[in-house]
């Protein structure tokens, strides 16, 4: 018996209440199981029961044996004082509160449908990519449109949590905030560090100081990366060594070192020194980036914001000083400015619309996730070869929730497509 599941039976009574009784058989019936509490204390809040004729109202433990309680000491801790029942497994002995007064205790042995276990059991040893694989298919459609519903409202909150420390470390400044969060995943994984360096070594004032002059914009961003250390042949180049000296001089700098940035094994178009062409753009294009994206009303007015141009050496040059071999804008792509849009712009906006409690705000950030097509990536392929609905941003955020916080840990017994395999039918 494993402690999750008998606290999942308690929770949706998977058990023959027919005739209950204590250990003392004194008749019960269970009025409300209670809320299930996640943190420290009693496992249940505010149940309600009857014993015999008295109505009791308070909190509810759980164990798989009774002596359980002595293990864990309860009978001299006051936030267990107010227990109104003990349910356990197998009673194997009378438990105390501290006042010495007995604790009412139900056991659930022998009470429990067989098929209950085996469907947890089977769940539980899978080994398939997700538990359920061989079930889900038999979900109905509304669980699985109710579980994306809550685990997308899942994913945005666990996002804000990391954002808010961010946000505090740029003392509320949701401009700041945003260019950290921007450089992170403007390294699209394989540079994520460095970028995240970059923005660190880098304070955004600077940026609100320069970033109406594209040269020196660009030499900050690129001295601070390290790609400004070198002897140059190019005119471009060496202007921007030289803007970046200057920049040193005024500011005291500390570049990076040039070996942190990654090119082997990736196309020229990812070359981290295109992505921090692009990164200038946008601030370039942008005088209120934040407050660009918070009056935005529609997607089309989000993609707009990031529609940018590079500076024209870049259209004939993937490195310094190296030439390409043929001219072409290197703009950000559509699919690459969705992934910004689904990683940090509306996880931002999400965000800022709870600290100034604006539920239009958060609604809007939610939906800008059903106009945006949804990722195409190995965990969402698999989704949609399961059979599970997924059409857009919002259904495929949902969906890489679950299997990277539910799925991968085996957490069954609290997601609602498995509630409804583990749930006994009528002919089990």
């Amino acid at each position: 018996m494993n402690e999750d599941l008998l606290q999942y039976i308690w929770n949706f009574q998977l058990f023959n209440s027919l005739s209950l009784l204590t250990s003392e058989k004194e008749p019960i019936s269970v009025v409300r199981s209670g809320t299930q509490n996640f943190d420290s204390g009693p496992d249940f809040f505010n149940g309600q029961v009857r014993i015999s004729q008295t109505l009791w109202v308070g909190n509810i433990e759980i164990h798989i044996k009774s002596s359980d309680w002595v293990k864990h000491n309860h009978q001299n801790d006051v936030a267990y004082s107010k227990i109104i029942l003990h349910v356990v497994w197998e009673d194997d002995q009378p438990v105390l509160q501290a006042n010495g007064q007995k604790v009412p205790t139900l056991e659930l042995k022998g009470l429990v449908k067989k098929s209950v276990f085996e469907k947890f059991e089977v769940l539980q040893s899978s080994k398939t990519w997700i538990p359920c694989e061989s079930e889900i298919g038999n979900v109905d459609e509304f669980v699985k449109i109710q579980t994306i519903e809550r685990k997308l409202v899942e994913r945005l909150e666990l996002k804000s949590n990391r954002l808010n420390q961010i946000l505090a470390l740029r003392k509320n400044d949701w401009e700041a905030t945003l260019y950290q969060l921007l450089a992170k995943y403007f390294g699209f994984k394989i540079n994520a560090v460095p970028f995240e360096l970059l923005a660190n070594s880098t304070d955004f004032n600077l940026i609100r100081k320069h970033r109406s002059k594209e040269n020196q914009l660009l030499a900050l961003f690129f001295g601070q990366a390290g790609f400004l250390q070198s002897d140059f042949k190019g005119s471009f180049p060496e202007k921007l060594k030289q803007e970046y000296s200057f920049l040193v001089s005024k500011y005291k700098l500390q570049a990076l070192e040039q070996s942190v940035w990654k090119f082997m094994r990736m196309r020229p178009s990812n070359f981290p020194t295109i992505r921090i062409a692009q990164f200038v753009g946008i601030f370039l294009k942008n005088a209120n980036l934040f407050q660009s994206i918070v009056e935005a009303k529609k997607v089309i007015d989000l993609q707009e914001l990031f529609k940018i141009k590079t500076h024209p050496y870049f259209d004939i040059h993937y490195r310094f000083d190296i030439p390409a071999s043929k001219k072409q804008p290197k703009n950000l792509g559509g699919s690459s400015i969705d992934v910004l849009l689904i990683n940090v712009v509306i996880p931002v906006l999400f965000n800022y619309g709870k600290h100034i409690a604006d539920e239009k705000i958060q609604e809007r950030s939610i939906e800008f996730l059903r106009a945006i097509s949804w990722e195409r990536n190995s965990i969402t392929k698999k989704w949609k070869e399961l059979g599970m609905p997924i059409s857009s941003a919002y259904d495929s955020q949902a969906l890489i929730q679950l299997k990277n916080e539910d799925c991968s840990h085996k957490k069954c017994l609290t997601c609602a497509i498995g509630d409804a395999i583990l749930k006994p039918s009528k002919n089990d």
